[in-house]
């Protein structure tokens, strides 16, 4: 396959995209919408394939989650391109102007990225997320999906580039490199002279591999150790709930419960009524010294889980002194990703939403809440948890930088 070739197209249709109008892109946003749901049939087919080589290959259960499509996620993934359509086109925005005493007005006006890479793995929901994203802020986006969901990959692929062609518009404005070798990714990365930014979806292996090899700047979009602290005041029914959501709704994702972190004080209550629960959740519990005799079927952990994203039915359980402390634990071991705190107590809910290093912090919620759709940004191309340029889900405005406009009449530099 030959990457310069995709490169050239996507920068070839750059421009383009960048002259279309709001208008435009909502009326092929909503097409692209209404064409995912007619083809349900035939991506569903795609990913049966998928699905089949997976389980045939011993695919993990969480991996096996992610890469499943059903009518239902089809259709969530057309309501994520809905939403776009409703949300403020960001391009084009003057971000405020101001007049120097020579007379020159300097501003600011929001303009795309360019031509936007995407390395991800196993989750073709991505691939209409980030067509999504990238087509409504006029960028280019070229896709590098896993092998794993390669079919299903092409199958979304079609619908949309179909569907940007019937509606005269330049189908390179998404392409997908279906080469998925490690020497094609490799060169993939070193595409810098089309891609003007890489961004990275998947496990700790893939994101390392972008960051060490890439000669594009990339937006780092991290794995997800998230810890729940309990806090001694905290309402346990409400504790239970949530940990029992943040671990078992979904638990191949990067915004599940991986860690819980327990007041001393409480643990006695806790632990056993969630340890049922978790246990009777197929969840395996490896818990520390002060806690292993209040979980139920819990086994010791080792210095190494507290650092894990597990992705899987098991949860780390950490027993503190105090918040100063679960707040030392968390930021020594978490990905700043998600981290949350159960607690009636005003003050330890602010200390802990002040001083934990994360892209979101929550306050008696669950963390499976960091999500671009549930924030209200549609769809999102990934949740960064570096702190330049963008942080937390990636929405439209993470899609974009920024020129200086500057308007004169006649002025020359002394």
């Amino acid at each position: 396959m030959n990457l310069e070739i995709i490169g050239q197209k996507a920068k070839a249709a750059e421009p383009l995209l960048q002259k279309l109008g709001s208008a435009k892109k909502n009326q092929v946003l909503k097409a692209c919408a209404e064409a995912l749901v007619r083809d349900t049939d035939a991506i569903l087919a795609a990913n049966d394939i998928d699905m089949t080589n997976g389980k045939n290959n011993g695919m993990p259960l969480p991996l096996q989650d992610r890469l499943k499509l059903t009518p239902e996620r089809i259709e969530g993934m057309a309501e994520g391109l809905l939403q776009l359509v409703d949300l403020e086109d960001p391009i084009g925005e003057v971000l405020g102007m101001k007049k120097r005493p020579n007379g020159l007005m300097i501003g600011q006006k929001r303009v795309p990225l360019g031509v936007i890479g995407i390395i991800y793995e196993a989750r073709p929901n991505v691939t209409a997320d980030a067509f999504g994203l990238c087509f409504k802020t006029s960028n280019a986006v070229i896709l590098k999906g896993g092998s794993d969901a390669l079919q299903s990959n092409m199958a979304i692929i079609h619908t949309l580039r179909s569907t940007l062609s019937e509606h005269g518009v330049s189908e390179d404005g998404i392409q997908l490199i279906t080469d998925t070798s490690r020497e094609t990714t490799t060169q993939f990365m070193q595409l810098n002279q089309f891609v003007d930014v890489l961004i990275p979806r998947g496990g700790a292996g893939l994101i390392k591999s972008v960051v060490a090899n890439s000669t594009i700047p990339v937006i780092e979009t991290g794995t997800g150790n998230c810890h729940i602290f309990v806090d001694a005041s905290a309402d346990l029914d409400m504790a239970i709930d949530i940990i029992v959501n943040a671990k078992t709704q979904r638990i191949g994702v990067c915004n599940a419960c991986e860690s819980l972190v327990v007041h001393e004080s409480i643990r006695k209550q806790l632990l056993p009524a969630l340890s049922d629960k978790l246990g009777g959740l197929q969840v395996e519990m490896r818990a520390d010294g002060e806690s292993l005799p209040y979980v139920k079927g819990g086994i010791p952990a080792a210095e190494e889980d507290w650092g894990t994203e597990y992705l899987d039915y098991i949860i780390s359980i950490k027993t503190v002194k105090n918040v100063d402390e679960a707040i030392a634990h968390i930021n020594r071991y978490n990905t700043k990703h998600s981290e949350a705190i159960i607690t009636k107590d005003y003050f330890n809910s602010q200390k802990f939403l002040d001083e934990i290093d994360a892209s979101a912090v929550y306050v008696n919620a669950s963390t499976r809440f960091t999500d671009g759709f549930e924030f209200g940004f549609g769809a999102e191309i990934g949740i960064s948890t570096q702190k330049l340029h963008a942080r937390g889900p990636m929405g439209l405005l993470a899609l974009t930088t920024y020129k200086y406009i500057i308007y004169g009449n006649g002025q020359v530099r002394p």
